[in-house]
């Protein structure tokens, strides 16, 4: 990843937004795609547990920052995280793209998580002494999932190096995996998001917004306490 100015005057560059709010914290960056490399152009961090009061004015002093009226494409972490986190950045996502007309595409947190650290498998706390897993490589399709103890030692051969980010994470894993090496990396951003994935705007953008959804891997409290008083 590189930081600087672009020529953003070139017909063939592309202005590009990425939002992430999937966790404790949250980032929003613009940068410059030109179909080969990425560079990034500016990235704000917004403090926790306001991610719906800053992200848009965030957005808006990074666009006025860089003379830029509205990305050409915004690329969005929707996953897994914070249910509150990921509704309020896919949220701002769908209303951006409405009113700016632009396409939008999604990543898991997980996968940037990979991309980043050059590691098939991938870890975040997901509390409640479970975590969210990606596991990947050997020939596979990856996958991620949800995971205590339990169905960590029910997966299988456990893998050799798992990315994580967080201290519960590192913890939880060896208590099923004792041999496992927890490769630390800094927690991911939306720089990291659109480093390692803007050719996805070009390949796989949502125009339908109706079909842009989080990736939760985890039902929400009011969905599994409403069952229960049902029942």
């Amino acid at each position: 990843m590189q930081n600087g100015e672009a020529n953003v005057g070139d017909a063939r560059s592309k202005i590009l937004l990425g939002i992430d709010t999937c966790g404790s914290t949250g980032t929003v960056a613009l940068g410059h795609w030109d179909g080969a490399e990425f560079l990034v152009l500016g990235q704000t961090e917004l403090e926790a547990r306001s991610f719906s009061a800053t992200l848009v004015k965030a957005v808006g002093h990074l666009l006025a920052t860089h003379g830029v009226l509205r990305p050409d494409g915004i690329l969005v972490v929707n996953g897994p995280g914070s249910f509150t986190g990921v509704r309020v950045g896919l949220g701002a996502a769908k209303g951006f793209a409405e009113a700016w007309q632009v396409p939008v595409a999604t990543v898991s947190r997980l996968e940037v998580m990979t991309a980043q650290s050059g590691e098939a498998n991938a870890a975040l706390d997901a509390h409640r002494h479970e975590v969210y897993l990606r596991l990947g490589g050997a020939g596979q399709a990856p996958r991620e999932f949800l995971a205590g103890t339990t169905e960590l030692k029910a997966t299988g051969a456990a893998p050799g190096r798992v990315a994580v980010c967080d201290e519960a994470a590192a913890v939880l894993l060896p208590e099923a995996w004792p041999a496992v090496e927890c490769v630390r990396i800094a927690a991911p951003t939306a720089g990291d998001a659109l480093a390692h994935f803007s050719s996805r705007l070009m390949r796989e953008k949502i125009l339908d917004l109706a079909l842009l959804d989080g990736h939760y891997l985890r039902r929400s409290d009011a969905e599994i306490f409403g069952e229960a008083k049902e029942a």
